[in-house]
Formats: C-alpha cells, sequence, structure tokens
C-alpha cells in the first residue's frame, strides 16, 4: 500500500530538514574568544578552523613582530583563547648610540640583547621600574669601568700638651715641633661611562710616621708688676694700637680716658677689666672698626704719645 504525503506533509518534512541542518551548522562551530589591541572578540569557527582562520574571519592583521598564542596553525578548540601582543618600538642608548628596537614586551636585559648590546659585569641599566618594556621606554646602559692607582697622603700630626708652671695661663709654648707624616693610599676611582663618579681607599700604608707637636699650657695666675700683685684670669698676646680724642664718646657712653680701651666685644666682653703691659690697668669700654679678633686700641692724651707707642704686640692680663 502505497502512502501518499500531502504538501502539507511536505512542507513540514522541508522545514525539519532545514532546521536540522542549522542545528548541525552551528554545532560544529565552536565559541573561541580573541584578545588583542586591548579588546576581547568572542567568535565561533568549524572544528577544523585553525588560529590564522579566526584571525582572518575577524580581519585582524598581524605585524612583522606581533606575537600570537596559540601559533597561527594550531587548530582550535572549544572555548579556545587566542591572545595577539602587539610589538612596540624602545630606544636602547649605549655606547653614545640610540638603537631602536621593535619587538613584544620583553625583559630589559633581553631588550639590551636584541639591540645588539653586550653587558659587562659591573654595567648598570637604567631606566623605568618595569619588569618587562613598555611602548616609547628608553633604556641606557651605563659603562662602569674601575681602575686603582697608588696616591701619597699627608698625615696630619696631632698635638700633645702639658703643663708649665714658670708660664702663665692663657700662653701656651711649644716645646716639639710637628712634623707631618706620609701615607700611600692605594685608591679605586670608579667612572661612569668614561666620567669619574667615585673614589675609595682599598688599602693604606704608613711609609713615614707624623711627629706629634707638643705645646706646654700655662698655670700661672698671679704675678708681680712692681709693687702690685696681679691676679688674674688668663694672659694672652695682642696687637695693640693707639687713638686720642676725637670729639666722641666711647660706645660705652664714657669720655675718652686713659685706662680706657676699644675691643673687639666678641674676643673681649665690654666691660672686661685688664692689665696692659707697658700701658698700666684698663677697662674695655670702646669699639672701633679696624679693632677685630685679638686687637685693642689703647687711648692716650696726646697725639704724639699715640705716635710714640705705634703699633705693637704686648701682655694682657685678664683680671678676675
Amino acid at each position: 500500500m502505497d502512502i501518499v504525503w500531502s504538501r502539507q506533509t511536505y512542507l513540514a518534512v522541508g522545514f525539519l530538514g532545514i532546521l536540522l541542518l542549522v542545528s548541525m551548522f552551528f554545532a560544529l562551530q565552536k565559541p573561541v574568544s580573541i584578545e588583542v589591541d586591548g579588546e576581547v572578540i568572542e567568535s565561533r569557527v568549524f572544528f577544523t578552523g585553525t588560529v590564522d582562520d579566526v584571525l582572518e574571519k575577524n580581519q585582524i592583521v598581524l605585524g612583522e613582530k606581533d606575537k600570537v598564542v596559540p601559533s597561527l596553525n594550531s587548530k582550535v578548540t572549544k572555548d579556545s583563547q587566542i591572545v595577539v601582543t602587539r610589538a612596540f618600538e624602545v630606544s636602547v642608548i649605549a655606547d653614545g648610540k640610540t638603537i631602536e628596537v621593535f619587538s613584544t614586551p620583553v625583559t630589559i636585559k633581553e631588550a639590551v640583547k636584541i639591540a645588539g648590546i653586550s653587558l659587562g659585569d659591573k654595567d648598570i641599566i637604567k631606566t623605568t621600574p618595569n619588569d618587562k618594556t613598555v611602548p616609547g621606554q628608553e633604556i641606557e646602559v651605563i659603562r662602569v669601568t674601575e681602575k686603582e692607582e697608588n696616591v701619597e697622603e699627608t698625615v696630619p700630626f696631632q698635638i700633645e700638651r702639658t703643663t708649665d708652671n714658670t708660664l702663665e695661663k692663657g700662653l701656651t709654648r711649644t716645646i716639639k715641633p710637628g712634623k707631618n707624616g706620609t701615607a700611600l693610599n692605594t685608591q679605586k676611582i670608579i667612572y661612569h661611562n668614561g666620567k669619574e663618579i667615585k673614589r675609595e681607599i682599598v688599602s693604606s700604608k704608613l711609609i713615614q710616621e707624623p711627629v706629634n707637636k707638643v705645646i706646654a699650657m700655662g698655670t700661672i695666675t698671679e704675678v708681680s708688676r712692681g709693687s702690685t700683685n696681679l691676679n688674674f684670669r688668663e694672659a694672652r698676646y695682642v696687637q695693640a694700637s693707639a687713638y686720642t680724642y676725637s670729639g666722641y664718646r666711647t660706645a660705652s657712653g664714657k669720655e675718652p680716658a686713659v685706662g680706657l680701651v676699644a675691643v673687639d666685644p666678641s674676643v673681649i666682653p665690654m666691660g672686661t677689666r685688664m692689665y696692659v703691659e707697658g700701658y698700666g690697668f684698663a677697662q674695655a669700654a670702646d669699639t672701633g672698626g679696624n679693632i677685630k679678633g685679638t686687637k685693642i686700641d689703647l687711648f692716650m692724651e696726646t697725639r704724639e704719645q699715640c705716635m710714640q707707642w705705634g703699633t705693637r704686640t704686648v701682655k694682657v692680663y685678664i683680671l678676675d
């Protein structure tokens, strides 16, 4: 008995066939993702497709140095992830030259190697603190060289102090002059790109011992001058000049008079009582533009006395 299909039956069977073919078409395609240029592209490909097919389908053009994982001829599988890493340019500076390197991200040392630069054991790489290269990065190779040289250096003598019971306190006497010694130092000199940046002593040998200077310190705090006993804090030698009345009061406000002395207040405070050999008792009561350090200016009554005094070195006792 023959089966007779109606037109509707044929249409239904045809529709089911088309639906089956479409289902098979999608079933035979696999989902894949492509990571490129900061984006993730979702796509599908037949089971026989390769990575190259996927990239071509999505119109992704590769540069000569671009890197693709998996490789272009790898067969794709379900949920494959394809990563395209673009190459970029970095600059390597070494030995006075700048070399442009075009590659995907690599370690800094690898970028230097790609540039054809050999590194010495002590060479320094100066660049931004990245694990791998980034676009536009500059990498500088600093050549480090070292050498040693012997240099003679003066070894200063030290000062030894002792007491002298025949000398006024504040005064000193040299018992033994000092003499510098000499050392031979071996220095290591470090250069960066031929420019000296550091010296350090790696060894030292004393070839001549220094001789210490010995100074006696006075201890006497009482002396006799004529019939007068002077008790003093200290004695010192100063350069003494002389001045006379100029129509102005002293810096202390007192009228100029014999026994008033101009001083440098940072050395001898104003008001200090003293005894000046060859002049007598005096007091610091004035200042002067030329009186600096261990200088004093003694008041005298006449210009003739000042001229006769001139400038001389005298011993001054600072009184208690």
